[in-house]
């Protein structure tokens, strides 16, 4: 038997809706908004930001995170070993802008694709941080405020994961 799932469920859930209440926020890829989304998180950011990410080529994610790090935010990266060498990775922009870049190589592949913003916002969902992750993919991610619970244990995970990481160095 289907179980009626509640209105305040559904309205919270919507694409890409937001009110002053609202905790959570979905964007579904392609073309759903996800990267300004983020970006606008970003922009916003005041004492710090940790990211995960598997596939990490996203222009205007990049370029926020430097804008930030250059505003004083405390910034950490830690990204799959694939990005390493990647032609096209952000790991050596953002590594040659001073940013610290780490790279998780104790697993086969590093999957996670999270964004904790000052230890109140958590960033979330399928998408890579890339252009076909926005653009050509179908894709999502859940923007999560005040969950104290739920960021704790995603900020757990992320020391857990810098620890075994080795730091990026490459020009």
């Amino acid at each position: 038997m289907m179980r009626a799932v509640p209105l305040i469920l559904i309205l919270t859930l919507c694409l890409g809706c937001k009110s002053s209440t609202d905790s959570i926020e979905v964007h579904f890829s392609p073309r759903g908004g996800a990267t300004d989304a983020i970006v606008d998180r970003l922009d916003n950011a005041r004492r710090s930001i940790q990211v995960q990410a598997y596939s990490f080529t996203s222009t205007p994610i990049a370029k926020a995170l430097v804008d930030a790090h250059r505003r004083g935010v405390e910034i950490q990266v830690i990204l799959d070993s694939s990005q390493r060498t990647a032609k096209y990775s952000s790991a050596t922009f953002l590594n040659n802008q001073g940013v610290p870049v780490w790279i998780d190589d104790a697993h086969a592949i590093a999957h996670n694709k999270i964004i904790i913003i000052d230890g109140a916002t958590l960033v979330t969902g399928s998408m890579n941080f890339t252009k076909a992750g926005e653009e050509s993919n179908a894709e999502n991610i859940l923007i999560i405020d005040d969950r104290p619970q739920l960021i704790e244990a995603y900020q757990g995970n992320f020391e857990e994961h810098l620890r075994h990481s080795e730091r990026y160095h490459r020009s």
